[in-house]
């Protein structure tokens, strides 16, 4: 009853039009509302469009290809009109490559935000597109994975960079001469510097004196540990793990 009730949806009606929309508006909505609760640029409603955009755009795919090989079809024949409903798909995932690009940013402290909101958009559209489509199970195994990436992943995430041997530091200080404090405190605790990217507070977005440090470390310290260690020196005015 279910398996028949699924493959009457897949096909183009405006009942199974209505489900689909109402899957991509309450589906797109539900990750969207993930991110919305933690601030970042593209939210409830963003994720919400892009969804139900994308959603539509594949059924209007199908919609010109049933009618072009039904009611059009003479018309068609006598103007050589070709359908392809991949074609729409395809520019709904370019289109969304410039929507996900206007979410990342370069912070002030040489941090880069939004990439995963950024994919998070473009991941939301396959799915307005699966939607769109009727494959109602790669809806529902999308849907899943996506809010799987978005939160539990995260907490795996955080847990391997933060026991990681490798960290990049950003530091704000007073001058250069505190740089060889931090060098002999890095050299104390086993650090091994391998890169350091200074800017000297020329410019109007970091007016104090900063350094990017690329460190490796020679065994798993904890990262907060390091950042405090230095946070101790005097001069230092923000530590921050990017």
């Amino acid at each position: 009853m279910f398996i028949d009730a699924l493959d009457s949806l897949r096909a183009l009606t405006p009942l199974s039009g209505m489900v689909r929309l109402v899957c991509a508006v309450m589906f797109g909505g539900l990750i969207g509302l993930e991110r919305e609760r933690k601030g970042r640029a593209a939210g409830f409603r963003t994720y919400m469009l892009v969804c139900l955009g994308a959603s539509i755009t594949m059924m209007l795919g199908q919609y010109e290809y049933l009618m072009v090989t039904g009611q059009w079809s003479s018309i068609a024949a006598e103007t050589g009109i070709k359908t392809d409903v991949s074609r729409f798909g395809a520019q709904v995932i370019n289109g969304v490559g410039f929507l996900g690009a206007g979410t990342i940013v370069v912070t002030s402290h040489r941090r880069v935000k939004g990439v995963t909101t950024a994919a998070g958009l473009w991941a939301s559209a396959c799915m307005g597109i699966a939607i769109g489509a009727g494959f109602y199970e790669c809806m529902l195994m999308g849907f899943m994975l996506i809010l799987l990436c978005f939160q539990p992943l995260r907490l795996v995430e955080n847990h391997i960079t933060s026991n990681s041997r490798n960290m990049n530091v950003y530091v704000e200080f007073d001058g250069m001469e505190l740089l060889g404090n931090i060098f002999e405190l890095m050299g104390e605790l086993g650090v091994h510097v391998y890169d350091v990217e200074i800017d000297h507070g020329q410019n109007d977005n970091s007016p104090k004196t900063s350094a990017m440090l690329y460190l490796r470390l020679s065994e798993r310290h904890d990262h907060a540990k390091v950042l405090a260690e230095v946070s101790k020196i005097s001069g230092i005015h923000l530590v921050e793990e990017v």
